[in-house]
């Protein structure tokens, strides 16, 4: 008689347990709902998979360099803009009537000169970007990783762009100024400009060609580095070293099946 008390009261235990974790998962965050099931003696994280705080930010942190590291790579090597047509810079849309009114006359050599040169341009800052992200994912903080690993496949690279973007513009804008001229750009641009407003009766032209490359260089950057992080979350292919795997593997089998 007493051992079937002692099951009831344990059975009427458990039910209870279950029920207390079924409304803290409907009313809680995924976080917070691992959060009560550690805390409740449930989960184990060095024995059952599930993650510690300390390895998701470790994991996103490293998700986020791979994804910088590659999508600097790519635009950095030649044709890494140019001959990308997701990135690639284009003419100036304030004055793109000078591009039209160039070929127009048959000039069209300097307007392709100057589109490739603005290119190469953005192609030889973009080796420079990597530790400006860098810096700012070492600062990541634990929210920011949970919300990160739950967001939307690009969530990383929008925490990334609104923590680097002003930085980035700031240190670009002189590496793109310079590069400008390096690669001809700058004389490009003059010849051209130049070159129309001699046309009769056209109206005047001009533009901030150094602004304009560095922010096209920076928006192509961030193209490139949603992609990486895309292909982490969608590939376990992509996760090639084992805290990657952790976590995103974490990611694929409970906080895509937790309700929220």
């Amino acid at each position: 008689m007493i051992n079937l008390e002692i099951k009831l009261f344990f059975m009427r235990s458990l039910n209870n347990l279950l029920i207390g974790l079924l409304f803290v998962s409907m009313a809680c965050t995924s976080a917070q709902v691992v959060s009560v099931l550690k805390s409740s003696g449930q989960i184990i994280p060095e024995e059952d998979g599930t993650l510690t705080t300390n390895e998701v930010v470790m994991g996103l942190k490293e998700a986020l360099i791979q994804g910088v590291t590659i999508g600097t790579f790519e635009a950095s090597r030649t044709d890494g803009y140019l001959g990308n047509l997701e990135i690639r810079i284009p003419f100036p849309p304030e004055i793109e009537f000078v591009e039209q009114k160039l070929r127009q006359v048959g000039l069209n050599q300097p307007v392709d000169d100057f589109i490739e040169s603005i290119n190469r341009a953005a192609e030889k800052a973009a080796a420079e970007a990597k530790p400006i992200f860098v810096d700012a994912i070492m600062t990541m903080t634990i929210d920011d990783a949970w919300n990160i690993l739950k967001g939307e496949e690009d969530a990383a690279t929008v925490y990334l762009k609104g923590r680097t973007s002003m930085a980035l513009f700031d240190q670009f804008e002189p590496i793109i100024d310079e590069a400008l001229s390096s690669v001809n750009a700058t004389k490009y641009y003059s010849t051209m400009i130049n070159a129309y407003n001699k046309i009769p009766f056209v109206e005047k032209a001009d533009a901030d060609l150094s602004a304009y490359v560095t922010g096209k260089a920076i928006d192509g950057l961030f193209v490139l580095v949603a992609q990486e992080e895309a292909k982490i979350r969608k590939d376990p292919a992509e996760r090639t070293t084992e805290i990657l795997k952790s976590v995103f593997g974490y990611n694929d089998q409970y906080l895509n099946n937790i309700i929220i």
